[in-house]
């Protein structure tokens, strides 16, 4: 009989190796946690400036000339963008367990509809109520909105689990 097996012969795991399993795990799981927030967070950012600076959008969106700033604060706007990674890589996290669906991808999809429903359409529903804005702009908004959550939750699904 070795340390590591009984007396049938089976692989006995000690306390000090389950502990150390354990490390093993939560440290996988936060370095997986940090490189997938990362990555959600810079494609949080591509996709912003993809829906925000094309043609189309700079059509839609020049009702707010008025009020637009003339020009933006880079770093600024990337170090908001990687947070939103991480917190919604975050909570996400949270929430696995009781997001219906049987895969990480179909949990991703329900996470990206129900971010969708409070980041995108509260917001446009506030837009339409207070503003003169064209049917035209909520809708983009709205599209637009929905794939930006869609690609997120996709990407959490398939790569997050607690």
């Amino acid at each position: 009989m070795t340390p590591c097996t009984d007396s049938g012969g089976s692989v006995a795991i000690t306390v000090h190796h389950q502990k150390i399993y354990k490390r093993i795990i939560i440290s996988c799981t936060m370095s997986r946690y940090i490189i997938v927030s990362t990555v959600s967070g810079i494609l949080f950012g591509v996709m912003d400036g993809l829906i925000n600076a094309n043609p189309y959008a700079q059509r839609v969106y020049a009702v707010y000339i008025p009020i637009a700033k003339s020009s933006l604060n880079l770093p600024a706007g990337i170090a908001i963008d990687l947070v939103y990674g991480f917190i919604l890589a975050g909570i996400f996290l949270l929430l696995y367990r009781s997001l219906p669906g049987e895969s990480g991808t179909a949990k991703g999809v329900s996470y990206a509809i129900l971010v969708f429903f409070f980041r995108v359409v509260m917001s446009v529903a506030s837009t339409w109520m207070m503003f003169n804005v064209p049917t035209e702009t909520l809708l983009y908004s709205l599209v637009t909105g929905l794939s930006e959550m869609l690609a997120l939750g996709v990407l959490y699904g398939a790569t997050l689990k607690p």
